[in-house]
């Protein structure tokens, strides 16, 4: 029966007394089998991909503990990616290594369903010393893809004791050829992406898992940080708020040869004026009603390594003075102290201000800004890095729902879109907290996706959150009215419109989705 006329007899086969009757309700499982695997190709990233189509397959099957992997090719040679479900990782182990012997090399090598009622007893597999020292029963094994296979789906042990039925091995067969198309559509996008990917000749050279995105502005900074990295002179971070100069700081201070030693932060803007030099220098006993005793400083905590000055801007005159003479003879006297103690620590600092324009205001030291700046570096705001918005919200939606313990959520197309298209003022950290507050709104609605309103929940526009008039929800409001007033003046011309606004065709089709614009009957 084809796959047409098997979701025709799913989608009539509702019926109350469905579980009394055995043939409806095997029809209403192939119809949510085809609705599950429906749902799997709007996926566009491998791992959610994987964790949600072994996850389908095994409730399907009954199966106790799932392994699901895919190969691909590449540049730098093949690139596994695969997911267990009910499994230790003893158990991984222990799958991976019939990967060369075993049920699973059967598989691959015959390009056939494997099943066993039994390993331990199946003469083909009862001597593998696998086999017998994790008690293996029920095994259902079919290879994903065809000469060679790219990928394999292993089941083993079932729920309810028992073997794997001649059904689970005919549904494990028609999920993993719908899997195969899918996962072959997956692999191709990626590896376009990392052909397209700009970062990655310096992610070889500095190790920047950590940072996502693909862009050729964040493949500048990772250059940059490259270059500076290892020689041991002060640096200085310039960007604006929220941009991620922490995280190129540590990864500056990773990729030195300080690197196994202290990464200490200190954020200038957080203390009083009276409590920096103690904090940053550290104080004698007495030296200060706060310090009854002895109190190391941030200076002392790093040495070895690298002390990062967060907000350096908005150190007092004072402490600048101190900071200099650090820098210049690498002596500095603790408050109390009358005797000088030796540093071994890099200073790198950041501000989110215009350093030169507080030196010609006399709010910071022209010689202290130079012995700063001897190798300037500059973090990109999210406005400049436009090809990772994408990227960033896929992962804080992932890093949201791990920290919050919520079920896989995605974003849709649409909220993407939306993504692409916001003002994101407080770049990095604030798209960050804005996704993590969708996917606590979308999770208490069971929602499968992140949706627009769950990011701007605060009407279509987003223009105000409370009573408070927010400086997105305002740019947002104001391309929504202008896009909508030229497309109404020109007649919804799309050619005419992106001419008008100076904008390509493609982008006002993804701001009119965005937005959720119509046009008007007349």
């Amino acid at each position: 029966m084809g796959t047409i006329q098997l979701l025709r007899r799913a989608y009539f086969a509702y019926n109350p007394d469905v579980e009394k009757d055995p043939e409806l309700r095997r029809v209403q499982q192939e119809r949510d089998l085809y609705r599950k695997l429906l749902e799997l190709g709007t996926t566009n990233e491998i791992e959610p991909f994987l964790e949600e189509a072994l996850a389908v397959v095994a409730t399907l099957t009954g199966a106790r503990r799932g392994y699901l992997e895919l190969r691909s090719k590449g540049s730098s040679g093949d690139r596994v990616s695969w997911m267990a479900r009910g499994c230790s990782d003893e158990d991984i182990a222990a799958l991976r290594a019939q990967l060369s012997t075993g049920v699973i090399a059967q598989a691959l090598a015959t390009g056939q369903t494997i099943s066993t009622v039994s390993a331990l007893n199946d003469p083909r597999f009862r001597d593998l010393g696998s086999v017998r020292k994790n008690q293996i029963e029920a095994v259902l094994c079919t290879p994903i893809g065809a000469d060679p296979p790219f990928g394999l789906l292993y089941l083993q042990d079932r729920e309810v004791p028992g073997p794997f039925s001649e059904e689970d091995r005919l549904r494990a067969e028609t999920f993993g050829r719908y899997i195969a198309a899918f996962a072959d559509r997956l692999l191709l996008l990626r590896r376009r992406r990392e052909e397209s990917d700009a970062t990655r000749p310096y992610r070889r050279l500095v190790g920047a898992d950590r940072l996502v995105g693909h862009s050729v502005a964040l493949a500048k900074v990772l250059h940059q940080v490259s270059l500076v990295a290892p020689v041991n002179v002060s640096v200085l971070l310039s960007g604006p708020t929220g941009s991620g100069k922490t995280l190129i700081a540590r990864l500056i201070h990773d990729n030195s040869a300080r690197a196994a030693k202290p990464f200490v932060e200190l954020n200038c803007a957080t203390l009083p004026e009276p409590l920096i030099e103690s904090e940053l220098f550290g104080a004698h006993a007495g030296a200060h009603s706060t310090a009854p005793r002895r109190l190391p400083g941030k200076v002392e905590a790093a040495e070895g390594g690298t002390l990062f000055l967060d907000e350096v801007s908005e150190l007092a005159l004072n402490a600048q003075a101190k900071l200099l003479q650090l820098l210049q003879s690498k002596e500095y006297y603790p408050l109390g102290s009358p005797r000088p103690m030796l540093a071994d620590v890099r200073i790198v600092a950041a501000t989110n201000s215009d350093l030169k324009a507080a030196v010609a205001r006399k709010t910071f030291r022209e010689d202290l800004f130079y012995r700063l700046q001897v190798l300037p570096l500059r973090v990109p705001s999210l406005a400049e890095r436009r090809d990772d918005l994408a990227a960033l919200a896929g992962f804080f939606c992932d890093q949201a729902c791990d920290m919050h313990h919520l079920s896989r959520l995605q974003l849709s197309s649409a909220a993407v879109r939306a993504v692409e298209n916001a003002e994101w003022a407080g770049n990095v950290r604030e798209l960050a907290n804005g996704i993590q507050a969708a996917a606590i709104r979308a999770a208490a609605e069971n929602a499968l996706f992140i949706e627009p309103q769950h990011l701007f929940p605060d009407a279509k526009d987003g223009e105000r959150v409370g009573e408070r008039v927010t400086f997105q929800g305002a740019t947002r409001h104001f391309q929504s009215q202008l896009l909508e007033q030229t497309l109404e003046a020109k007649g919804w011309n799309i050619t005419e419109t992106a001419a008008a606004l100076d904008l390509t065709r493609s982008h006002v089709y993804n701001l009119i989705h965005a937005f959720g614009l119509e046009k008007k009957r007349p």
